[in-house]
């Protein structure tokens, strides 16, 4: 089956992912020293970022009139909706650096050549990490989920402060609601700023 418009969704008819206590371990624990490839050709680490990021993931996003994964990717519970997510985060990114997040970035299992020209084509203001060989998903234990052979990220965002994670927002749904759901969290907890502390 190819894929259908990746923005229009109604959300109505997509089963929406239950809370199964997999991101319940994350909040408060610190990120290992890991880098991971960006779509702008620098390698991440995110343990080493001073300030407030803002890390969002998916399963994988989908590209128009290509086969999907799967022919029920639509039914499978948190599948859908990285293309709305990332948009949602795409269309923010300005509120989001305002509301104090100094770096933004999506993540998925996806390879960097296959992100690289999602992120061009959804022009996207910030960079996506490929987490291809599942070694930050691994060491922090992220929730995830087997589709066609592949183990996927289970859709999710962090807020880290410092190397420390200070939120998660699990499950996600709707997820084009993602971003705007960081964004009121974001202007509701200001980061507490390092350089006064």
């Amino acid at each position: 089956m190819t894929q259908k418009n990746l923005l229009e969704v109604d959300w109505s008819r997509i089963p929406a992912p239950d809370d199964d206590g997999g991101a319940a371990h994350l909040a408060g624990l610190t990120l290992p020293a890991i880098s991971l490839l960006a779509t702008d050709d620098t390698s991440v680490n995110l343990s080493a970022l001073p300030g407030r990021t803002v890390v969002f993931a998916y399963p994988r996003t989908g590209e128009p009139g290509k086969i999907g994964l799967v022919d029920d990717w639509d039914m499978i519970p948190g599948a859908r909706g990285c293309t709305p997510q990332t948009c949602a985060f795409r269309d923010l990114f300005a509120e989001l650096k305002a509301a104090g997040a100094a770096q933004v970035f999506g993540l998925s299992t996806q390879s960097n050549a296959y992100q690289t020209e999602m992120a061009s084509r959804l022009h996207l203001p910030f960079p996506v990490l490929s987490d291809e060989k599942l070694v930050l998903t691994r060491a922090l234990n992220l929730p995830t989920m087997e589709v066609a052979g592949l183990t996927l990220i289970k859709r999710l965002a962090l807020v880290v402060d410092d190397a420390r994670i200070t939120h998660v927002f699990y499950p996600v749904f709707p997820p084009d609601r993602n971003a705007g759901d960081v964004l009121d969290w974001l202007k509701a907890h200001p980061a507490r700023d390092s350089a006064k502390a």
